[in-house]
């Protein structure tokens, strides 16, 4: 695996933007080695996961029951699934990065939130709208950082994240939120946002550090190929779950690099 060199211009993009890209963090056969793993819990289906037609996000399959409905969305406790999986989310980078990015000696891996691999089905995938992360997650400091590695190329044709940069430093009031706490696009108040949005363009091996706070959203996948995005999340050691809340309802592992 790849390491890199902190770049200060690329903190201060952090800080700024709200996200940082790190290319070729993994190497093809990495990529490779990890796509075959995924898939091994893709057929048949190894859960726990999130269906799309649960959701009820945009293009999504409506039920369970019509063509599509048995389409994941995401694979659910990736750091619990395999080695593969552990050793990603324990990436080397990772700690070096997120002690600068979290101020803190110890970064720690929540297993509540993202956790996860990101799948994007042709046909039966859905489109998530604007949201902050954070508004769904309940710790002392909104201060958190989401990894997201990209197994293959992503861009807007497959559905690739897309950012509202500077937006983790904007305060929204709850009026320009929906019910499901996703950002209003039909408030005038909130198109000058949307209209700054950028697709983050991936190749296979890069690595995608966002703040909790940022506002993102992601289309649907049109091309002919399953992306697969593993994401994980983590936090300062100080940076505790509230407690009685879902975010509180796994514990936190440190990352070894960073003991």
């Amino acid at each position: 695996m790849a390491t890199h060199g902190l770049e200060q211009s690329q903190i201060k993009q952090f800080h700024s933007a709200g996200y940082i890209v790190l290319p070729g963090v993994l190497t093809a056969p990495e990529c490779a080695q990890l796509r075959q793993v995924i898939q091994n819990d893709l057929e048949p289906l190894v859960g726990p996961a999130e269906f799309e037609a649960d959701m009820g996000y945009p293009g999504a399959p409506a039920n369970r029951d019509v063509s599509g409905g048995d389409t994941p969305r995401r694979l659910l406790h990736a750091y619990a699934r395999n080695d593969s999986l552990k050793s990603l989310a324990q990436h080397p980078v990772l700690g070096a990065w997120l002690k600068v990015l979290l101020d803190c000696a110890n970064p720690m891996l929540s297993q509540c939130h993202h956790n996860c691999v990101m799948t994007k089905h042709p046909g039966f995938s859905s489109a998530t709208l604007w949201h902050q992360d954070i508004r769904y997650w309940s710790f002392d400091r909104p201060e958190l950082i989401s990894a997201w590695f990209a197994l293959g190329t992503e861009d807007a044709s497959r559905g690739a994240l897309q950012v509202i940069p500077a937006s983790h430093q904007e305060n929204i009031d709850r009026g320009r939120l929906d019910s499901a706490l996703f950002l209003r696009p039909e408030l005038a108040v909130n198109r000058p946002l949307i209209e700054c949005a950028q697709v983050v363009n991936l190749n296979a091996g890069d690595l995608l550090l966002f703040h909790c706070r940022l506002f993102h959203a992601a289309g649907q996948n049109q091309s002919s190929q399953v992306k697969l995005s593993p994401v994980f999340t983590y936090h300062a050691e100080d940076n505790l779950p509230i407690p009685g809340t879902r975010s509180e309802r796994l514990p936190s592992i440190a990352l070894q690099s960073a003991e």
